[in-house]
């Protein structure tokens, strides 16, 4: 057997379907992001990013990074173990009440990722459940349906935020029979939000735990960066919830919150979590100290959320098809992978903005996107500079509205630098001289969580 010529041919299919994947190999400035450096080789050129999931540009703050160099000159680089075997430092300790304090629960879990702690408890849940049936929403994230599938055991799957599907499955199950309801607060590739508190009116009516993942909403709502459930005052009714560290709070790591004894259970029980060397302390310093800024400080969710009604308005103002939802996630539809590849290399190519393509299987087949995430940090200038190219780069077709080309995927030649309009090579100008402005070419690169 060719093994070599398999792996070739699979690579090869992805190539031709438009969603290989090339990894954009950047570097952030510290203190000055969304800008970043992009390296080629060689060679490095400034970019802005627009795509990073760091939503409050907490990576960058300075209590965060101050705590990170106060933790490794204190106790040095790894944390030495599992955390049943010497790493379970203080600062796991510490993160951990943090945790569960930010979600009112009695108890928190560190994982090394949101994808490991959801893949590992909704595993574990399965196992602790004899005849276990879990209610899957439709758009759940990757992780959810590995934890769900490794699990083994029944699963039912509902249309995507929808009460009445969910209600009319709910029904069908004896109630003395164990269920999980999983789902999203917020939906990272439409932005959409879930009717958190009807889930949670089913689930009691039915007898079902609620299993909620608030990964693209931690640190970004609520009083206190809570999530969705906390804005919409339900958090006491969810019965675990999953979040991430590396998104809302700029560093990195996942954790499940709950119960003490839920909690317990997990730790005792998942391979995922047990078998695994604990994150960093100087990971858990920095995100125990964001998770505190953001407890108290409401500044950075305030100018979060102008920046993302601002340049959602501009967009549309400027008729490209912004795919509308109530978050801060702001998708630009293509619909197909091919051009959107095209747009996203001639953004970087020409006006140096660094935007992600999301194909499938992140998103379905003809859906596929630009998915565009304002930081506070991003001023008006790089929105101007976002705007003006996006516009340069689309041209409506006659008699089809809200339907566009990209002029780029004509493969008409790369405009002459005197060709651009004069606002576009201010934004290349400022990019070089600054470091604001630039994106690597690439293609699909998924969503982690």
């Amino acid at each position: 057997m060719n093994y070599a010529e398999i792996f070739a041919r699979n690579l090869q299919a992805l190539k031709d379907e438009g969603r290989y994947r090339i990894f954009a190999d950047i570097r952030r400035d510290r203190g000055r992001f969304p800008a970043a450096q992009y390296f080629r080789g060689a060679t490095s050129r400034p970019i802005t990013v627009w795509c990073s999931n760091d939503y409050l540009g907490m990576g960058q703050h300075p209590a965060v990074l101050a705590a990170m160099h106060e933790a490794i000159d204190s106790v040095g680089a790894g944390s030495g173990g599992t955390r049943n075997i010497s790493g379970t430092t203080h600062y796991h300790v510490e993160l951990e009440a943090e945790l569960a304090d930010l979600h009112a629960k009695e108890a928190a879990l560190l994982f090394t990722s949101a994808y490991v702690a959801n893949d590992t408890t909704l595993t574990t849940l399965k196992k602790l459940l004899p005849d276990l049936v879990v209610f899957s929403d439709a758009k759940n994230h990757a992780s959810m349906i590995a934890g769900i599938r490794n699990g083994r055991g029944e699963k039912v799957i509902w249309r995507n935020n929808d009460l009445a599907d969910l209600e009319a499955k709910l029904r069908l199950v004896r109630r003395d029979r164990p269920k999980i309801i999983a789902f999203e607060s917020v939906y990272s590739m439409d932005g959409l939000m879930a009717p958190i508190g009807g889930i949670c009116e089913l689930a009691a009516k039915y007898g079902a735990l609620t299993y909620l993942d608030e990964v693209h909403a931690v640190g970004l709502y609520g009083p206190r960066g809570g999530g969705l459930a906390e804005r919409n005052g339900v958090m006491h009714r969810v019965d675990i919830i999953n979040g991430t560290l590396a998104k809302g709070f700029g560093t990195m790591g996942g954790y499940i919150a709950g119960t003490r004894d839920l909690c317990d259970a997990i730790r005792s029980y998942a391979q995922g979590f047990i078998f695994t060397t604990s994150l960093a302390p100087t990971i858990a310093a920095g995100a125990t100290a964001s998770i505190r800024h953001l407890k108290a400080s409401g500044a950075e969710r305030e100018r979060h959320q102008e920046r993302v009604r601002t340049l959602k308005r501009r967009l549309e103002a400027a008729g490209l098809p912004v795919m509308e939802n109530p978050s801060h996630i702001v998708p630009i539809l293509v619909g197909d992978p091919v051009l959107t590849r095209c747009i996203t290399d001639a953004l970087l190519d020409r006006f140096g903005i660094y935007v992600q393509p999301i194909n499938y299987p992140t998103v379905p087949r003809n859906t596929e996107r630009l998915r565009i995430t304002p930081q506070p940090q991003h001023s008006d200038l790089d929105m101007d500079c976002l705007v003006s190219a996006l516009g340069t780069l689309w041209a409506n077709q006659p008699g089809r509205r809200k339907q566009y080309r990209c002029v780029a995927a004509l493969r008409l030649p790369l405009l002459a630098k005197t060709d651009q309009p004069a606002l576009a090579r201010q934004c290349i100008g400022t990019a070089r001289d600054t470091g604001r402005g630039g994106t690597p070419t690439a293609s699909d690169q998924g969503e982690p969580n």
